[in-house]
């Protein structure tokens, strides 16, 4: 089941979720990550599926290649998975911006106003680095206003359900001691619960962003909703690298 951002265009912006795709087994349905091995054919039946909600062909959806960098680009054209990147801005019309998730954020940024738009690919490296931050400087770069972007962040992996480790919640608690705010104790000694939507939220409200939502929406226990990596491992279902189904999150202009 999609999810849309209350203070986004609803027909500018969806946070697609693993639901109304044609991808069977353990890719069922909206799969899109074209870097596994679900059937290519059925990919781009599904990327039909996510673009035509806006009336476009698949091929107005930009696709980055995405890892853990803080990398944004600029889109006058897009592509899939041309460009090594985890942000893209783009101020213009008939271009799909997305970000494709299995437990990490994506954000979507809108300044609707002076025709800019961006989106982040968050998982806790990326968001770490500063990749919504480098996002939001790209996009007032390109003519957006601060105080004029709308910012979401859309389904992921729940602080609840996000163990980590002690050199996890050390690398983010010695670059700035305030960031303990965004861990718990874990139910095992010696670990912790991060919680990455309030991490996410906290870099845009640091930026000066206003006018925020999140959807509260765990990737993990919502297993009927959406994909998640953490929960497919658990489980033992990745074999492979990079073997395993993905969400998108979209915004255009």
């Amino acid at each position: 089941m999609s999810w849309f951002a209350p203070n986004l265009p609803r027909d500018k912006h969806c946070f697609f979720g693993s639901e109304g795709g044609v991808s069977e087994g353990f890719y069922k349905s909206l799969n899109l990550n074209l870097k596994s091995k679900d059937k290519p054919e059925n990919i781009y039946r599904n990327m039909e599926i996510v673009a035509g909600y806006y009336h476009l062909p698949k091929t107005a959806l930009h696709l980055l290649n995405q890892g853990v960098s803080a990398e944004v680009m600029f889109v006058d054209k897009p592509s899939q998975m041309a460009y090594l990147a985890d942000g893209a801005v783009t101020d213009r019309s008939g271009i799909i911006l997305s970000i494709r998730t299995a437990d990490c954020a994506p954000v979507l940024l809108g300044d609707f106003e002076n025709g800019v738009i961006g989106a982040a690919h968050a998982g806790w490296r990326g968001a770490f680095k500063g990749v919504i931050e480098n996002t939001l400087d790209l996009m007032l770069a390109k003519g957006a206003r601060r105080e004029n972007i709308r910012a979401a962040v859309g389904p992921c992996i729940a602080q609840r359900s996000y163990e980590v480790d002690e050199g996890f919640y050390r690398q983010f608690t010695e670059k700035n001691s305030l960031f303990a705010a965004f861990f718990d104790n874990g139910v095992r000694s010696g670990f912790y619960q991060f919680d990455l939507e309030a991490f996410c939220l906290s870099r845009l409200k640091h930026y000066g962003i206003e006018n925020i939502c999140a959807s509260g929406l765990d990737t993990y226990t919502l297993e009927d909703r959406f994909f998640s990596f953490r929960r497919f491992t658990h489980r033992g279902q990745v074999c492979e690298k990079s073997d395993f189904p993905v969400e998108i999150s979209t915004i255009t202009l």
